[in-house]
């Protein structure tokens, strides 16, 4: 018993970290926040959204938008002076210097914690320099001094860059379709409640199967101790009442598939950054997979929907992609770390080749995002819609027929604006509200219309002819360095 008050109270006290938090980012989301030269007014007439049919979500893992596309010319990327050099650096603790960002074509990474209170710790109040001293306070349990990982010296990895040398299908895609460059995590928080979020807007924690006993839990919605697996003692398996997506989609007679790789899961509650791998299938909840612990799931009788991703493959190849499908990597292909980033973009590219290659192409959307930042390094201060966050910036991509070419979203994203744009283009712009959707909870705001949230339409140019598949090769070479 004592165990579990314990946890109990560092879980209170891991939410407390996390309002400080977002205190201090209020004041730096209108210090240094900005909404772009995109704005969030969309560009395209309402009736255009609805020549997509089918919305793809592909998401892959712990990644920051300044690790990916920091150097991506057109972006908001690392700062620079006039003489070229960055003009960001963040304090190195164990070596007293101060680091500035540098190009890591390493294929395996470190990162580091990224739960709530690490979030808290790495902006600092907007000042966004917390990064090398999590990495370092979360690998020394189990790194190795010489293991480059785990940070210290003058270039511990959460400060590396990577470009079109060591990502570049990912860099072709923004090159050709939609690139989103302030596009933050829902959540100040980790992979759990990422992919809460994603499926209904909300991380929560039930008292009961009544929707109304759900509290705000921005860090353990699960109860879980330290490897994601393991319980706290006495805890049962968590009920997720409050509403969901698919709980519209359903009701709506709209179609979904939520496709999962198995095999593992890496991921680590507490804000660790090592913890052992653990079995990841279709039909065992995870917190990748957090639909089956929904009680909509269960009652509507949708536990099928949650498929293996090779049935995504083959409805990809026959036409018969459902209305709107989530795309979930095993640890492997999931660019989480330590898996190869190589082999993650491969797996991406495999999917968008797959729905490319189909008959669904010319009426399809696909999204492709990275659920957390991973601990790595991220210039700008997300702003603040509720005690929840946004969370730190990740890179997001737009691939369509009709996404404009080569075009940089600068509005304010975050996966709020995927429900947003299924909501708006499959259900008449109904919203997971409890004042409307006929299953109220107790969910402290209604995420898609957040004042700060940009419109996904101003991405699409419906008047263009769809345009033609861009496949690429799973295993491309390398393209040019960034300037």
């Amino acid at each position: 018993m004592l165990v579990v008050q314990l946890n109990y109270a560092l879980a209170r006290w891991k939410s407390a970290l996390a309002l400080i938090y977002l205190a201090g980012a209020l004041f730096a989301g209108i210090v240094f926040g900005h909404q772009g030269a995109g704005g969030n007014a969309a560009a395209a007439a309402p009736g255009d959204i609805h020549k997509i049919k089918h919305v793809v979500i592909i998401m892959q893992e712990n990644r920051s938008y300044d690790e990916y596309f920091g150097t991506y010319p057109g972006g908001d990327g690392l700062p620079r002076r006039a003489d070229g050099n960055f003009a960001v650096c963040v304090h190195d603790p164990a070596s007293g210097s101060c680091v500035q960002p540098y190009h890591d074509g390493n294929d395996v990474n470190g990162g580091g914690p990224h739960g709530a209170p690490s979030a808290v710790a790495d902006i600092d109040a907007g000042k966004m320099d917390g990064f090398i001293a999590e990495q370092q306070r979360g690998g020394r349990r189990r790194c190795q001094a010489f293991d480059p990982r785990c940070g210290g010296g003058d270039r511990p990895d959460v400060m590396g860059y990577k470009d079109a040398r060591d990502i570049p299908n990912y860099w072709a895609y923004a090159q050709t379709f939609v690139l989103q460059d302030r596009i933050f995590e829902p959540n100040a928080s980790w992979s759990l409640p990422a992919h809460l979020f994603m499926v209904s807007g909300w991380s929560a924690r039930c008292g009961s199967h009544d929707p109304m006993s759900c509290v705000n839990e921005l860090q353990n919605p699960q109860r879980l101790g330290g490897n994601a697996r393991v319980r706290l003692r006495g805890a049962q398996d968590p009920v997720y009442a409050w509403t969901d997506l698919t709980y519209l989609l359903h009701k709506n007679h709209v179609s979904w598939g939520y496709y999962l790789s198995e095999g593992t899961q890496p991921d680590c509650a507490d804000d660790q950054m090592f913890c052992a791998p653990t079995g990841q299938n279709k039909k065992v909840p995870e917190i990748w997979n957090p639909l089956p612990w929904f009680d909509t799931v269960k009652a509507d009788g949708e536990l099928g929907n949650i498929q293996d991703v090779s049935n995504f493959y083959a409805a990809a190849k026959t036409g018969k992609l459902p209305a709107v499908s989530w795309v979930v990597p095993n640890g492997a292909l999931s660019e989480h770390p330590p898996a190869l980033v190589s082999t993650g973009q491969a797996y991406v590219t495999s999917v968008i080749n797959a729905v490319m290659a189909g008959p669904d192409w010319n009426s399809t959307a696909i999204f492709l995002a990275w659920d957390d930042w991973g601990g790595f390094y991220d210039h700008v201060a997300p702003p603040v819609v509720d005690q929840n966050g946004y969370g730190l910036r990740v890179p997001g991509i737009l691939i369509s027929p009709y996404a404009k070419k080569g075009y940089v979203d600068h509005q304010t994203l975050s996966f709020d604006a995927y429900v947003k744009f299924i909501e708006d283009d499959f259900l008449n712009a109904a919203r997971i509200d409890p004042k409307t959707d006929g299953r109220p909870d107790a969910r402290p705001d209604v995420r898609e219309n957040a004042a700060q949230l940009g419109n996904l339409l101003s991405e699409f140019d419906f008047n263009q002819s769809p345009r033609a598949p861009l496949l690429l090769p799973l295993h491309p070479t390398p393209g040019p360095a960034s300037r």
